[in-house]
């Protein structure tokens, strides 16, 4: 090889070992901030249904009277049959109804009777009976609402395969990094994971979406309701978490 020859080589060398060494340090310390994320599908297994009354009498007593007595029997029938319900009682209300003849604006409509109207909260885990209990409740009480969703006591047993799930995102987040920057695994430190997302690096995790079936209030029924079909679900719940990687 000519003397000209070994010097270009040389040249070429030694500027490869410069252009390697300058990748490694401009990856060398760096920080990495690393948002990751995980998600489980669950079935629902718990029901929060809301059932009301509501009646209509141009005297107030008498239809505050039948109300009061519609709801206790209601509360009655869902204790009987499910007596491990939740049950809450809400949103009591007496309103005028006005006379819809057209009157001349100088003068007020005149009050022609009082609608009365009271609802119930139901939470429960028994899902089977569901159909049975609101059917039975459907002979006096109104179904206003159905929701499906996961109980808490559920939501706390997840919780650890959820971390796990979110955990794993960010090792395979962490992975793929580092093979796009040119550096191994290995080489990264995590010096912080923050569970909550907060910061300004991911936003909180969004609320478990949960299935919702909706029913307009039904008018009192004398004669026995045949039971309701009812599909519970199933509801995602999601968690964020973000990392902070140093690379050696």
């Amino acid at each position: 090889m000519s003397r000209s020859s070994q010097l270009l080589f040389a040249a070429v060398l030694a500027t490869a070992t410069m252009a390697a060494h300058a990748q490694s340090a401009q990856t060398s310390g760096t920080m990495v901030v690393i948002p990751a994320s995980g998600e489980l599908v669950v079935p629902n297994d718990e029901a929060r249904a809301t059932l009301n009354v509501e009646e209509q009498d141009k005297d107030k007593a008498a239809a505050a009277s039948r109300v009061n007595k519609k709801m206790k029997q209601g509360i009655d029938v869902v204790k009987r049959q499910d007596p491990q319900a939740q049950l809450k009682t809400r949103g009591y209300y007496t309103y005028a109804v006005y006379a819809e003849d057209p009157r001349p604006s100088n003068k007020p409509r005149p009050i022609v009777g009082w609608r009365v109207g009271q609802y119930l909260d139901v939470t429960t885990t028994n899902l089977e009976g569901l159909p049975r209990t609101v059917a039975a409740a459907q002979g006096i009480l109104g179904l206003n609402n159905l929701q499906f969703g996961l109980s808490p006591a559920a939501t706390r047993k997840l919780d650890a395969d959820l971390i796990n799930a979110t955990f794993k995102n960010l090792n395979e987040r962490i992975a793929s990094i580092a093979g796009a920057m040119g550096r191994r695994g290995n080489d990264a430190v995590l010096e912080t994971v923050d569970f909550e997302g907060s910061g300004n690096y991911a936003q909180n995790a969004p609320a478990p979406k949960a299935m919702m079936m909706r029913a307009m209030a039904d008018a009192p029924a004398q004669e026995a309701v045949a039971e309701p079909s009812f599909e519970p679900g199933d509801t995602t719940i999601g968690m964020h978490l973000v990392g902070k990687v140093r690379f050696k």
